[in-house]
C-alpha cells in the first residue's frame, strides 16, 4: 500500500512538475475521506535550490529519503546531456528493488533510463525528446504517442501536464476510481484523458477553425451511456456531419469517437462497481455494453476483471 512519496528536485527543477506531485500526493484531504501520504521533496545535495523560474525552495531531505519511499518521482530533467548523480540513480534502483514504484514526468524519463530502469520496458517522454531517448537508450521501447505508460513498477509520462494523468493513475491503482475522481474534481481536471500526445503536436494543415463544445458533448454522453451511441448521434449534438465530426474529433483528441465513448462507459462501470452492489449484467446494461464486452474491455483497459476490481475497491460496508 502506498504511504510515502518522494520527489527528486535539483537546481532548475520544474516548478509546475513539483506542483503537480504536491497537489496529488501532498495535500491533506483526510477530512474528505482521501488518504494522506508522507510527502517529501529530496535532492542529491539538500539545501536551498532554485526552480526553473528562479524561485528558491528549501529541500531538507536527501537521497536516503528518496530510496525509502513507496513512490519516487523524477520530474523534468532539463539537462538531458548531463548524467544524474550516481547516488540518485542508486536510490531509484533501490526503490524498485524494494518493490516500490518510480514515476517520471516528461524528460524525467532520461533519469530512469540512466538508472537502467527502462531497459526492456515500454516507456514514453515528451514527444519533442522521444527520438533522442530512443537513440541514447536503444534497449528502451519508446512510445511517443501516449500520455503515460504503466510498465508495472515503472511509470513514465509525456509532457509535464501528462504527469497529472500518471499521478491520478497511481491513485486509481491504489484506491479506486472514486478517490482519483475526487482529487481530479478538486484540481478541476479530467480524471482520465483519452488519446495520446498526437493531440498536442502542432498540426501542419487544419481546415477546421472552430470546433464543437466538447464539455457540453461530454455531459450529454454521460447522461446517455446506457443507450446505443453512434458517431451520428454525437455529431448531431454539435451540429456537424458525422464524417466531419469524426475527422475533427480524432485530429484534436488523438482517439476516435467510438473509443472515447467506450472509455466513458468503462469509467462509469468503475464507479458502479465501487458504489453499488448491482450485478455485472445490470452494470453492463447501465453502461451500454453486453456483459461479455464489459468484461473484455474492462480487463483490457484496467488490467483487472470487473469482479476483482469490485473485491478490491468496493466502498460498501461488509
Amino acid at each position: 500500500m502506498l504511504s510515502s512519496v518522494a520527489v527528486l528536485a535539483y537546481e532548475g527543477v520544474s516548478t509546475f512538475g513539483l506542483g503537480v506531485t504536491a497537489e496529488v500526493f501532498g495535500c491533506d484531504r483526510r477530512g474528505e475521506g482521501i488518504p494522506r501520504y508522507e510527502y517529501f521533496v529530496t535532492a542529491a545535495q539538500p539545501g536551498v535550490i532554485r526552480t526553473d523560474v528562479g524561485m528558491p525552495i528549501l529541500v531538507e531531505s536527501g537521497v536516503d529519503r528518496l530510496a525509502s519511499a513507496d513512490l519516487a518521482v523524477a520530474v523534468c530533467w532539463d539537462s538531458i546531456d548531463t548524467r544524474p548523480p550516481e547516488p540518485v540513480l542508486a536510490a531509484l534502483r533501490t526503490v524498485v528493488d524494494r518493490g516500490g514504484r518510480v514515476l517520471s514526468q516528461c524528460t524525467g524519463a532520461f533519469v530512469l533510463a540512466a538508472a537502467g530502469l527502462l531497459d526492456g520496458r515500454r516507456a514514453t517522454t515528451h514527444w519533442k525528446y522521444a527520438a533522442e531517448l530512443a537513440r541514447r537508450y536503444p534497449q528502451v521501447d519508446v512510445d511517443p504517442g501516449v500520455l503515460y505508460v504503466d510498465a508495472g513498477q515503472v511509470i513514465t509520462s509525456a509532457g509535464t501536464a501528462a504527469g497529472i494523468d500518471a499521478c491520478l493513475h497511481v491513485i486509481r491503482l491504489e484506491h479506486g476510481a472514486a478517490v482519483a475522481n475526487e482529487i481530479a474534481r478538486h484540481m478541476v481536471v479530467a480524471p482520465h484523458r483519452d488519446g495520446g500526445q498526437a493531440q498536442f503536436v502542432p498540426v501542419l494543415v487544419d481546415d477546421t477553425t472552430d470546433g464543437p463544445d466538447l464539455a457540453t458533448l461530454h455531459d450529454w454522453v454521460a447522461g446517455h451511456l446506457g443507450e446505443p451511441l453512434t458517431v451520428a448521434d454525437l455529431a448531431r449534438q454539435v451540429h456537424m456531419s458525422p464524417r466531419t465530426f469524426a475527422r475533427w474529433f480524432t485530429a484534436h483528441t488523438g482517439t476516435t469517437p467510438h473509443q472515447w465513448v467506450t472509455s466513458q462507459r468503462l469509467i462509469l462501470a468503475q464507479e458502479l462497481l465501487e458504489r453499488t452492489d448491482h450485478g455485472i449484467e445490470r452494470i453492463a446494461a447501465d453502461c451500454g455494453l453486453a456483459p461479455m464486452m464489459l468484461r473484455r474491455h474492462f480487463t483490457r483497459r484496467w488490467g483487472i476483471t470487473p469482479q476483482a476490481y469490485r473485491n478490491r475497491f468496493s466502498q460498501l460496508a461488509g
